[in-house]
């Protein structure tokens, strides 16, 4: 492997995304401003200028057209990189991603793949309100073809874009735009770390890749496993630390294919199980964490699988902190799971 370079998560992905331009003649990166101007949150910087107009372009605002294009690409043998500048607007793709790239090789017989992965900024804790905020993972995970990953660290996100890029199905690439610039405690009135004290910060200048459908695993312990992912992989870090508990954090890394083996693995052990995510909480993500551990871990539970979660309400803009999934909800969960 490569010498290692102190990188922030956004540079990390600019760094992923310039191998593969460099490796694959047959890569492209489109989306809205991400060409001359570099990307709304800088993840393309200096792309284009490096190479070319025909192989870092800008489209118009139109991410229906943006999604069909890229499925297009990849039918054609391209492999195309598209942004969706917020998960918010990726609706509009839906039905591209979800009729046409998810089903493409299915419905060919393996004549045709769509090696497409869609990258974009997700979550709130910037103060977006509700069209900058939303998390809409769940959303893919229900859909057979696409694969959904989700990044945590600067480390995991160059090494996990590498691999989906490199993978022969649509990936659907979700940023969490809370950690591009240092990982978040929850604690919204507390200074900002910087990724450069944080040891996931140390990125390999060179090619490297993260296989998908594989945890990390972010603390081991044995008392309790929480299954977490993205932001809430640092705010769970960080209620632990405080409260002193013996937690056993799962950084799912990737939604699907899921690694149901460390997940079975880590309830078996600990014979407890909380999950925890930013999005809304009917038919989250959480939901189907929470049935699988049931399924595959009852006899091992010592209580009740808790989740914590956004609300089911539109991300509102004045109350940002009351409906991210904070540390006082979190340690609240931790302290009745562990009485049951």
């Amino acid at each position: 492997m490569s010498d290692t370079k102190t990188m922030n998560m956004i540079e990390a992905i600019n760094s992923a995304l310039d191998i593969m331009l460099d490796r694959d003649p047959d890569v492209v990166l489109m989306g809205e401003d991400i060409g001359y101007f570099g990307g709304v949150f800088r993840a393309t910087a200096g792309l284009q200028a490096k190479h070319g107009k025909t192989r870092v372009f800008d489209t118009p605002i139109s991410e229906c057209g943006i999604i069909g294009a890229g499925v297009g690409m990849a039918a054609y043998g391209l492999r195309p990189v598209p942004e969706i500048q917020f998960a918010d607007y990726i609706y509009p793709g839906l039905d591209q991603l979800v009729s046409e790239a998810a089903r493409l090789r299915y419905r060919s017989a393996g004549d045709f793949i769509c090696p497409m992965t869609v990258r974009s900024p997700f979550g709130g804790g910037i103060f977006g309100g509700q069209t900058h905020s939303q998390s809409p993972e769940s959303l893919f995970t229900h859909v057979c073809g696409i694969k959904t990953v989700v990044p945590s660290n600067p480390y995991d996100a160059k090494g996990l874009l590498i691999a989906a890029i490199e993978d022969n199905d649509p990936v659907i690439f979700f940023e969490p735009k809370r950690i591009y610039n240092g990982p978040f405690s929850g604690y919204y009135d507390r200074p900002v770390e910087p990724w450069s004290k944080h040891a996931a910060s140390a990125v390999p200048e060179g090619y490297y890749r993260i296989e998908l459908g594989k945890a990390g695993v972010a603390r081991e312990g044995e008392a309790l496993t929480i299954l977490t992912y993205g932001t809430m992989v640092h705010v769970v870090q960080m209620v632990v630390a405080e409260m002193g508990i013996d937690a056993d954090i799962l950084d799912l890394r990737t939604l699907l294919p899921l690694d149901v083996e460390a997940i079975e693995q880590s309830v078996k052990k600990t014979g407890r199980c909380l999950v925890v995510h930013e999005a809304t909480r009917t038919s989250g993500f959480g939901a189907e964490l929470a049935a699988l551990v049931q399924e595959r871990c009852f006899y091992h539970l010592e209580a009740p699988v808790e989740r914590v979660t956004g609300f089911d309400t539109p991300y509102p803009h004045s109350l940002e902190w009351a409906y991210f999934p904070g540390p006082v909800r979190i340690a609240s969960a931790i302290e009745k799971i562990m009485k049951d």
